[in-house]
């Protein structure tokens, strides 16, 4: 059993979930330092591939991460307005700074979306949970970007604010200390 140190919290095990990454790339692109200090230092997320159906994984992500407080940015090329925000058709066309861009896309297409990040200055990068390119990842770490691939930022959010297990998830977070809000 593996036990990683997050200051206050402890992780008593690693997390695979439904994750494809390969075990060797887990500490380097699932380090739960990284994303609880994306998680607490993210304020504006642009949502690439974000769907207007409501029953979909974007969707409730994007709902949830608003409800956080997040400033949700859609990107999909299909669409004029989602959650009441005005859509863009991709990146480039955002008018605001970004912090994250969190990918709801193939695999195949994050290239060409890392490289509009790049352009556009985020501070990191978010390939959703079953999603990873490492290709794509080097590429935005070469420009100073922090990546996360194949996790999912709401189930981490969720995890890490102490929330989730309200739902009788099991988050694996072992501490004696009661759950606060760390963001």
């Amino acid at each position: 059993m593996s036990m990683t140190n997050l200051g206050d919290a402890t992780l008593a095990c690693d997390i695979r979930m439904n994750s494809i990454l390969p075990a060797e790339l887990r500490p380097k692109y699932q380090d739960p330092g990284l994303i609880r200090e994306l998680l607490a230092n993210t304020h504006t997320i642009a949502m690439v591939g974000l769907s207007k159906d409501p029953q979909r994984p974007s969707y409730f992500v994007a709902s949830y991460l608003k409800y956080e407080g997040y400033r949700v940015i859609p990107v999909n090329p299909t669409a004029s307005e989602i959650l009441g925000e005005r859509c863009y058709p991709d990146l480039l066309s955002v008018e605001e700074p970004i912090d994250m861009v969190d990918i709801f896309r193939p695999a195949q297409v994050c290239g060409e979306i890392v490289q509009q990040a790049i352009a556009k200055q985020a501070k990191s990068v978010w390939m959703q949970l079953r999603i990873y390119n490492l290709e794509a990842a080097q590429q935005a770490e070469q420009a100073g970007l922090q990546v996360v691939m194949d996790r999912c930022v709401k189930m981490e959010h969720g995890r890490y604010n102490g929330s989730l297990h309200w739902v009788g998830m099991n988050t694996e977070i072992v501490t004696a200390r009661k759950a606060r809000r760390f963001f």
